[in-house]
């Protein structure tokens, strides 16, 4: 009831022009911050208040007609058809309306589809269900998943949502761009279809497998802006937010600088303590497992293997590691792991989840002769 009546009052409210459009409980758009949102919040206000003008004409007319002209008062239906002069005036007047809608909604759908003259392109790829963000201007490439804080706790009934700021809207990894500058994307996926969607930037654009669709955004302002994956792409659907961040150039530079030196550096195969090797496997694990295997490793029953007495997660440490490297049709390799990733996710799956193995893999152990990333 208490929302119901706060929702009234802010439809009243923004009706009298005493809310902003991004308030809570609006109905209206909110304007964003690219040039390209502000014309499509534009747009809509006119077309907007053009049905409103229309829709007060015509029931006016209507209603006048209805109260003055009823039976009560004597009056008599009167039969007749056939004004060509009315025809005319009622054909002409919606041509005119729907012409000076048409101008401006034309010019705002060609500005969204111009990809030209940018100045960098970023390939979007949807995955289930995370983004995979490659930087088609230099080297930089990498996923960007649920951050673990929202993971764990969308994970565990008895948690409190409200005990994580951004819930399901922040990432591990997020976008990165410069301000003032035309950014074109160029949108994929690699399984279903996902929808890469961030409110302040105006648009959203489909990412279908198979097909590329293109997309573009120059944002004046920096900032952090959140969104989600807005096509229905599976069970985990809700837990692939989006995070861009847009920054100055010259911190924008450094960013690329401090994460090209970052993605040249060879893993640390450097022997951990039992307690680093659970830790970061836990981050392996939330970030690549548990969405099919759950938080608790029970899997998905009839569908899902257990991971908990698993005779492969139990068994000899190589025949795991074999596994995940090679994948099935259910499971995808895991060969985009580092061998210090590798030591740490076993760690964790054959110490925790109901299993306690006992023992501690060490990244040299994980390490293949040519494993250089």
């Amino acid at each position: 009831m208490n929302k119901a009546k706060q929702l009234f009052a802010g439809l009243i409210l923004m009706a009298l022009g005493l809310r902003t459009s991004q308030a809570d409980y609006t109905l209206n758009l909110m304007k964003g911050v690219t040039k390209v949102s502000n014309d499509i919040y534009d747009l809509h206000m006119l077309i907007l208040w053009i049905c409103v003008v229309i829709g007060i004409v015509v029931f006016g007319a209507m209603f006048y007609s209805i109260y003055h002209h009823r039976k009560s008062k004597g009056h008599v239906a009167k039969q007749f058809h056939e004004n060509t002069t009315v025809e005319i005036i009622w054909t002409i007047i919606p041509t005119l309306i729907l012409i000076a809608m048409a101008i401006p909604a034309t010019k705002t759908m060609m500005e969204l589809s111009d990809v030209e003259k940018s100045d960098m392109t970023i390939q979007v790829t949807g995955r289930q269900w995370y983004w995979d963000y490659k930087y088609l201007n230099t080297d930089i490439h990498f996923e960007s998943h649920l951050d673990e804080a929202s993971e764990r706790v969308h994970r565990t009934a008895s948690a409190d949502p409200r005990s994580v700021p951004h819930y399901l809207l922040n990432v591990d990894k997020p976008l990165v761009i410069p301000v003032k500058k035309k950014v074109r994307f160029v949108l994929t996926s690699v399984d279903v279809i996902h929808s890469w969607w961030v409110p302040d930037l105006g648009w959203k654009k489909d990412a279908n497998p198979g097909f590329i669709n293109e997309a573009w955004t120059s944002v004046d302002k920096p900032g952090i802006y959140r969104g989600q994956c807005t096509e229905l792409c599976g069970r985990d659907h809700a837990f692939m937010p989006i995070v861009v961040i847009a920054m100055e150039q010259a911190d924008y530079d450094a960013w690329v600088k401090k994460t090209l030196e970052e993605q040249k550096q060879k893993p640390d195969l450097s022997d951990q303590s039992r307690e680093q090797l659970m830790v970061h496997g836990e981050s392996v694990y939330l970030k690549n497992c548990v969405g099919c295997h759950q938080i608790n490793g029970a899997g998905v029953p009839g569908l899902i293997p257990a991971l908990t007495g698993s005779k492969i997660a139990t068994g000899k440490w190589e025949s795991l590691d074999g596994f995940l490297r090679a994948g099935t049709a259910k499971m995808p390799s895991f060969a985009k792991l580092n061998a210090k990733e590798y030591a740490e996710l076993m760690t964790y799956v054959r110490n925790n989840l109901g299993n306690k193995v006992g023992d501690e893999l060490q990244p040299k152990q994980t390490a293949l002769p040519d494993d250089d990333d």
